[in-house]
């Protein structure tokens, strides 16, 4: 027999190496194994668990030392204090989106119509709409895995009034929205993050915009500037080396007031524009 706290220090130990927060992930995947919640490792560290469990908690940190992400292990990612069914098909949302979420909301006009392109597992769509339930929330995406699982948990978090259908905005996007905000591919086809390995778990389709990373923003910007209605806003997140890329091609676009958020390390991350008429 083990107790819970040896086995914590055995999974730590065993990711050392290969994450920056093995103590936690560990704490993760036991919390996982168990059915509990992690404040209850902290009571009862010194209680014995039998091989079984132990077993399981063992071959799950296996498949962390090969690099799957802790959120597609356990099926879920916290983002905006709301838990999100995530799988493979999906990207993990980000912190630093949370960022593009904050900036939707300032500039979203009450009972404002707004459009999540790409949503992925709905994480910046359902934000945004538990935030502001006055807003009219919609959301788009091309892949019906990753449709089906935003649904999913649209349903589970009761967010229902949440339209979410099947669409890419390459062959354009009907209405019009006060607001459009896109979290789009935007990892350059030979980044190093491909041969180290860190991306593999993740939708490709999801990440990878081309030689430069900027294939699928030159795509969208036009089509979503067809979709904003006067003094309507675009908001996109994109890589740290990007901005003044993207403010280039949203001032050849016509977008106004243009300007870049930084995130909480400092690196330019959201860039938004406005349509003046």
């Amino acid at each position: 027999m083990t107790s819970l706290g040896e086995a914590l220090k055995k999974g730590e130990r065993l990711l050392e190496d290969l994450s920056s927060t093995p103590r936690l992930d560990a704490e993760l995947l036991l919390c996982h194994v168990l059915g509990r919640p992690r404040s209850y490792l902290y009571a009862y560290l010194e209680q014995q668990f039998d091989g079984a469990t132990q077993q399981a908690f063992l071959a799950l940190i296996e498949r962390r030392r090969c690099k799957e992400p802790v959120a597609y292990i356990l099926g879920t990612c916290e983002f905006w204090g709301l838990e999100l069914e995530v799988s493979p098909a999906v990207l993990i949302p980000r912190p630093e989106t949370e960022h593009l979420v904050e900036a939707a909301i300032a500039v979203l006009p009450h009972a404002g119509r707004l459009l999540d392109l790409g949503t992925g597992s709905g994480a910046i769509a359902l934000a945004i709409a538990k935030s502001r339930p006055d807003a009219q929330v919609n959301a788009l995406d091309s892949s019906q895995s990753a449709l089906a699982i935003a649904r999913n948990n649209r349903d589970r978090l009761q967010l229902n009034h949440v339209d979410m259908r099947l669409g890419d905005w390459n062959t354009g996007i009907s209405g019009s929205y006060d607001v459009i905000v896109a979290n789009p591919p935007y990892v350059e086809e030979i980044a190093d993050e491909w041969s180290s390995g860190s991306l593999q778990w993740e939708p490709r389709e999801a990440l990878a915009a081309g030689c430069d990373g900027l294939a699928a923003i030159r795509k969208l910007i036009p089509a979503a500037r067809g979709a904003l209605a006067p003094q309507g806003y675009l908001l996109i997140e994109h890589g740290a080396s990007q901005a003044a890329a993207v403010r280039a091609i949203l001032a050849a676009e016509n977008f106004h007031a243009i300007e870049t958020i930084r995130d909480l390390a400092g690196l330019e991350r959201i860039t938004l524009g406005l349509v003046n008429q």
